[in-house]
């Protein structure tokens, strides 16, 4: 058996399959990130272990830990594990204490820092062709510069920096390694060469040593320690494979390994996911890097993988969930959810701005700004919730637009996060797009593709693609309904409403 484990945002999450790619237990443990001043997002890595400890323990006494053959890894991109020399050395012996709090994927502190990182390399086409990716608040590399900018004395302790789902490995294994899927979130990879860019490194003026090695996503990176087995309820010696992002993790939970498929994740983030089999680079004229050319986790220790075309807003379920939290705390969403159904497609002319932590994609704007528009006494609690899954679904719908712009052909859009459990959400993203969804049978994506890695690090399976054709299996389809033609008329409203609003968005932000 091999067990998976996700390490997300708002939880750490664990399942087990056997030989066959069959679930046959989970164990989730939520937990939630501190918000320090407004944009900022921070978790303590501590609360990631302590997490893993109890998944952990509660698979391996369902299933026994002799019976787990290998563990592969998932987790949030971007975050930036400060570690100091002490940490790296008591690690896999006794648990490590990151430098200060990680900087989350949703962090929009580092606008400063995204502006000298393309004074020093050249402009963003120069940064998209070396690393294919534009210098974004979330990603890592903006991070590592505002530590050093606005916490030197803490900087100068810096021995290493690692994505959240290898600081989890590196307290089972004692292990520092990334992998090149995750990596190629850091603004640090070379994607085409799949390893450090020494231009980049160099012109950021870095310490190479401060990176870990990268690995392809499929290989060994280490085996559970003595300390860890106590920790955890695995075995000493346990195998854990590098694992990857839970983009390309979820991707591969899919089944979207090749090519005219698409993964499409309304988790708390909203991810559009395409494979490609070239290191194919978004160069466009006007605003090259609108969507992230990465890594895929489809390669092993005796091959490298192929390519993902991506791309993310910041606040899709996260949105809903915030409704919730401000307008029913402590309704059940299955409540919110009857009420959404029960108002008028369209809203009664009321549109949502899913804008919570500024944007990413189709706007790379930290400072955008959410909200209502179009708001009268006339509309109910309904009415607000279901704009919200209408706001998440047109800006998702514009993401995709922008991912076939690179990858085009797109012949399957495969569903998946927890937003995508919902009836009236699926329906009204399928009416949105104007295209069938197809949902997966097992619903934690991240977990199950990392889980399948490990499988195929033990020979359960030849290859990532021979894994998913035999397991990943699909559940339900959702073809579009009645309201296609309607919510193309409010769409293109929506789609009008950044450019007239972000002026606005701007000057609120200096206030």
């Amino acid at each position: 058996m091999f067990i998976g484990l996700d390490v997300g945002t708002s939880s750490t999450k664990g399942i087990v399959i056997d030989g066959a790619g069959v679930v046959v237990a989970s164990h989730s443990e939520a937990h939630d990130f501190d918000r320090p001043q407004p944009g900022w997002a921070e978790q303590d890595p501590a609360v990631w272990w302590g997490a893993t400890r109890l998944v952990l323990q509660s698979l391996t006494a369902a299933v026994g830990a002799d019976e787990i053959k290998a563990v592969g890894l998932s987790g949030q991109m971007h975050g930036s594990v400060f570690l100091d020399q002490k940490a790296i050395e008591v690690a896999g012996g006794a648990e490590p204490r990151a430098i200060r709090p990680a900087l989350m994927w949703n962090d929009q502190r580092t606008a400063a820092a995204c502006e000298e990182i393309v004074d020093r390399i050249g402009g963003v086409r120069a940064l998209v062709e070396q690393v294919g990716n534009a210098p974004l608040t979330g990603f890592t590399l903006p991070k590592i510069l505002w530590f050093r900018a606005h916490e030197p004395e803490a900087f100068d302790a810096l021995k290493a920096v690692c994505l959240p789902k290898d600081f989890v490995r590196l307290c089972l294994s004692g292990a520092l390694a990334t992998d090149v899927g995750d990596a190629a979130g850091t603004l640090l990879l070379d994607v085409e060469k799949r390893d450090w860019s020494a231009t980049v490194v160099e012109a950021m003026d870095l310490d190479r040593s401060i990176l870990p090695p990268v690995l392809e996503s499929g290989a060994i990176a280490g085996r559970v320690t003595s300390w860890a087995s106590s920790e955890t309820g695995l075995a000493k010696g346990t195998p854990i494979v590098v694992g990857s992002g839970d983009n390309q993790c979820g991707g591969i939970g899919a089944g979207v390994v090749s090519q005219g498929r698409v993964a499409l994740t309304l988790g708390t983030s909203g991810v559009v996911f395409a494979h490609t089999a070239s290191c194919v680079r978004d160069l466009d004229e006007t605003s090259p890097g609108r969507v992230h050319t990465m890594c895929s986790a489809t390669g092993d220790g005796a091959a490298r993988g192929a390519w993902t075309i991506t791309g993310c807003m910041l606040s899709a379920a996260g949105s809903l969930e915030w409704a919730r939290s401000v307008l029913a705390p402590g309704v059940a969403f299955e409540e919110l959810m009857n009420e959404a159904a029960r108002a008028p497609a369209g809203c009664d002319g009321l549109v949502f701005l899913p804008y919570l932590t500024g944007e990413r994609c189709p706007y790379p704007d930290p400072v955008a700004r959410g909200g209502w528009v179009g708001l009268t006494r006339s509309h109910t609690r309904g009415h607000l919730v279901r704009s919200v899954l209408e706001g998440v679904c047109f800006g998702l719908a514009d993401v995709l637009e922008l991912v076939e712009t690179v990858v085009p052909d797109v012949a399957e859009i495969r569903l998946g996060g927890g937003g995508a459990k919902s009836n009236l959400w699926r329906q009204i993203l399928a009416d949105v797009l104007g295209r069938e969804l197809v949902s997966m049978r097992v619903e934690e994506g991240p977990a199950h593709g990392a889980a399948l890695l490990a499988a195929v690090s033990q020979g359960a399976f030849a290859t990532i693609q021979e894994a998913c054709d035999a397991v990943v299996q699909p559940l339900q389809c959702t073809e579009p309904g009645s309201e296609v033609n309607g919510y193309q008329t409010v769409h293109s409203e929506y789609r009008g409403l950044y450019a007239a609003l972000s002026p606005t968005m701007h000057a609120l932000s200096r206030a």
